[in-house]
């Protein structure tokens, strides 16, 4: 018998145009994002953040994807060129960067409402009954055919995909929602201080995703009206869903995952802490976030490299690695690796220990290192015998960030400044 419901949410998924916004700098990740926007930060040992939500768009059967670009992107561009850039237009599919290019003024993007607005002219070329506006910031899977359902469903305007989060994380974090017993949204608070709880869940509140849904010609009205009013910040939640939940339609769609109970894997990497914590997840026997599901994967582009290498197998001198996660054209020469995580071409030279370290793709770590709960940023050179992670007052001395559990940063221009001292 036909899944006509499958077949339904297909209709939707081929009637939407999905813009992602990937502008943010994602200053809370300091000297990470240096150097690229924050949707461009690699995570899981291949990827990049960007990947997950196009990977749900393009696994969701949204084919048409437009990326709102704008601080310091030539990095997210390189990537989705490469990564996504093979999708036919004659054929109804598209992956299309979108930059900031003051195409209804003299500005750049002013917010998140303002990036869709500057780009409405792209997307009323592409005809779509629906627009689903979505973060490029956050790492998760789902399946947004029941999003797109669930608002027709509802015969909503708007609908604002949430999911339930201490109040302490979210307060002047997220935006609160405050909804009725069918999940129309009464009140929105934008990052407040003191996030209204969840009725009969003392402590949790309903954060917004910075996910969204909206009927296209009603999207452009809200739209132009936020452009025309004085004062207004041009964000969707600053301005535009306050707005609006009085007069229209807003539903909250609480992300739930079918697959596991309890709350579903979503994390906001904005810190050096929750990037590094998110990691080091993947790494454990039974990662709640799967990366190996063939029935979900997360697309990215990877180079054509030679397997990983593990050589020498002395009692002092033993190339291993335990519990941890190492990507290819990696080589551990003569040391020992825990519960890390090795992104592409990173050389651990002999007598090095390391654990709990997030090592970037190019790094090469020179012999007799000690390296624990660290951040080692792309293309790093660390130099023979220095040790990071065992002694936080050195490692400030030496230039090195420490977030406050204790993680440290290291970067290229961190050893460059180092090593410039130390010649002096």
């Amino acid at each position: 018998m036909p899944n006509y419901a499958n077949r339904y949410i297909s209709t939707l998924t081929r009637e939407t145009y999905a813009l992602i916004l990937a502008g943010g700098r994602g200053s809370r990740l300091h000297e990470l994002t240096n150097w690229r926007a924050k949707p461009a930060v690699y995570f899981g040992g291949k990827h990049r953040i960007i990947d997950f939500p196009l990977s749900n768009c393009i696994n969701s059967g949204i084919r048409r994807v437009g990326i709102a670009t704008q601080y310091k992107s030539h990095s997210l561009i390189r990537h989705v060129n490469r990564a996504w850039g093979h999708f036919k237009k004659e054929l109804g599919e598209s992956v299309e960067i979108l930059p900031a290019s003051q195409r209804y003024g003299d500005e750049w993007y002013c917010g998140t409402a303002d990036a869709v607005f500057q780009n409405m002219d792209i997307i009323r070329h592409e005809l779509p009954k629906y627009v689903m506006i979505l973060s490029g910031d956050h790492v998760y899977r789902m399946d947004y055919g029941g999003l797109l359902a669930k608002h027709v469903e509802t015969g909503a305007d708007m609908t604002v995909c949430c999911i339930e989060v201490p109040c302490e994380e979210a307060a002047k974090t997220f935006g609160v929602m405050t909804v009725d017993e069918s999940n129309r949204v009464r009140r929105f608070d934008e990052k407040p201080v003191d996030p209204t709880s969840i009725p009969g869940k003392p402590g949790v509140c309903l954060a917004s995703m910075g996910n969204y849904v909206f009927n296209t010609e009603f999207l452009f009205e809200q739209l132009k009206k936020d452009a025309e009013r004085e004062g207004s910040g041009r964000d969707f939640g600053h301005d535009i869903i306050p707005s609006i939940i009085e007069e229209h339609n807003v539903y909250a769609y609480p992300f739930c995952d079918p697959s596991h109970e309890g709350q579903p894997y979503w994390r906001d990497v904005g810190t050096l802490d929750s990037f590094w914590e998110a990691n080091m997840e993947l790494v454990s026997p039974e990662p709640q976030l799967d990366l190996y599901d063939p029935h979900w994967p997360i697309w990215t582009y990877q180079e054509q490299l030679p397997p990983a290498k593990f050589i020498f197998d002395d009692d002092d001198r033993r190339g291993m690695a335990v519990d941890s996660t190492v990507s290819g054209g990696c080589i551990i020469s003569g040391s020992k690796v825990k519960r890390s995580l090795l992104f592409s071409n990173v050389h651990v030279h002999s007598y090095c220990e390391i654990e709990g370290a997030v090592v970037l793709p190019g790094a090469k770590i020179g012999r007799n290192c000690k390296i624990k709960n660290a951040i080692i940023d792309r293309s790093c050179q660390i130099p023979e015998g220095m040790t990071i992670g065992y002694d936080t007052d050195l490692d400030k001395e030496n230039g090195f960030r420490v977030s406050n559990k204790g993680i440290v940063l290291v970067t290229r221009d961190m050893l460059a400044e180092l090593a410039e001292k130390n010649n002096k």
